[in-house]
């Protein structure tokens, strides 16, 4: 039995939906286990581009069953949309998705509030991305929270949603001007979902718990990344869910002891979405060129990430976070137009040399990084297939990774598609 995971070990955005799909190939079932619609899964496929939020990317392997566990936050409407479009293309999704009853729905208010916090920050801002994931994670927290079983005992749906809405709209019509909303909407709405979801609604603990039991392989898909974690991660510009392997016992119901291989996703250089501190950000010509050669655009908002720098510090943080026993560099082909390429191995602050991450943010906003500079290779990558072919100065650059961060890497990615990925071994 194989239950590995994929996690990424930056701020997100490293490429794992792409890892996710390549592996799912050698997998019985994959799994997401937190986070919500504000995750952006891209793959390609020859000429077809599949950007998927809420649906694991191993749905476009077609023997393949995905299951989003009880600690994702489901927006019911987002996720027809992309079953239908899915469908559309000529996936198979019945049958396929087995769904968490378990889940906590994300309806319009939490967009309302989502939206409306973000703008009432001013300059504190966090740059979530309006989705309402945080919003719907606090009333689950604060037990209010409508899970998706709900949705099929009428009574006590029309109760939860009044209570959820007799807060709210208070908050609505006297701080923000809005009109509010209409309780009889959201529970008209709701019905709408059961209906069309039910075929997809199970106890997922079970259902993976069995699957365990058959000696099937399991494969645990990460959103967001640890950097973004809302314990570990730079509080408080973080998501609003365990976003690394601390998160999949709580997120699926399977017990820690399971997981047996960790795979940290790490891009050859780092990128940022949203506000918080980057140490290693260039917010110069090289950023600039990082953003451009890596269409660095958010694929769930489009917003531009912010680029820099390779950051060692961060990176060994991750790998001692998830105990990560693989990695997996995404992006490599990125850095192919640079002379030289930094990386950072340590913060200097106050007269002080840090080599751990530290948790204080005002350190990590102001610090020094301290770089070591490495010979670029100024060739393309992009038709290679076998590492040994690489330029030196290449498999000089990886090696260099391995040995800082003490873990193997497992496979290179030079471009966007299936088959632009080296397998080191």
């Amino acid at each position: 039995m194989s239950i590995a995971s994929v996690i990424g070990m930056q701020w997100g955005d490293e490429g794992k939906g792409k890892i996710v799909d390549l592996l799912s190939s050698e997998c019985d079932i994959v799994v997401r286990y937190q986070g919500g619609s504000n995750a952006g899964h891209t793959v390609i496929i020859g000429d077809e581009k599949f950007v998927l939020h809420l649906i694991p990317s191993g749905i476009l392997h077609p023997k393949v069953k995905c299951v989003i566990g009880n600690g994702v936050v489901l927006d019911p409407m987002l996720l027809l949309k992309e079953m239908d479009e899915l469908t559309k293309r000529g996936i198979k999704i019945k049958g396929r998705l087995f769904i968490s009853e378990r889940c906590h729905l994300v309806f319009q208010y939490h967009k309302w509030l989502d939206t409306l916090s973000e703008k009432s920050l001013g300059k504190s801002k966090i740059g979530t991305t309006g989705r309402g994931i945080g919003p719907a994670y606090v009333d689950k927290y604060n037990r209010t929270g409508i899970r998706l079983m709900d949705l099929y005992e009428p009574k006590r749906l029309l109760e939860k949603v009044k209570i959820n809405l007799a807060e709210k709209n208070i908050y609505f019509r006297a701080l923000h001007s809005k009109t509010g909303i209409d309780s009889g909407a959201i529970y008209k709405e709701s019905l709408f979902y059961a209906r069309r979801l039910k075929p997809y609604v199970t106890d997922t603990r079970l259902f993976i718990r069995r699957m365990m039991d058959a000696k099937i392989r399991v494969l645990f898909e990460g959103a967001q990344g640890t950097l973004l974690n809302i314990d570990h991660g730079t509080y408080p510009f973080v998501t609003s869910s365990h976003s690394d392997a601390t998160g999949i016992s709580a997120g699926s119901g399977i017990p820690p002891s399971s997981i047996t291989n960790v795979i940290g996703i790490l891009k050859a250089y780092t990128t940022r979405v949203g506000e918080g501190p980057f140490p290693t950000e260039q917010d110069n010509p090289i950023g600039e060129c990082l953003r451009k050669e890596g269409g660095e655009f958010g694929a769930t908002t489009g917003r531009p990430r912010r680029c820099g720098w390779l950051d060692m510090v961060a990176a060994k943080y991750a790998v001692e976070l998830n105990g990560v026993s693989q990695i997996v560099i995404t992006k490599l082909d990125v850095l192919s137009i640079l002379k030289s390429i930094k990386v950072a191995v340590a913060y200097k602050y106050k007269g002080r040399v840090y080599r751990d991450f530290p948790a204080d943010l005002n350190t990590l906003k102001n610090c020094e990084p301290v770089y070591r500079t490495l010979p670029g290779w100024q060739s393309s990558l992009r038709g290679i297939r076998k590492y040994r072919d690489f330029p030196l100065n290449t498999r000089r650059y990886l090696e260099y990774i391995e040995k800082k961060l003490g873990v193997p890497i497992k496979i290179i990615s030079i471009g966007p598609e299936r088959t632009q990925t080296i397998d080191k071994r």
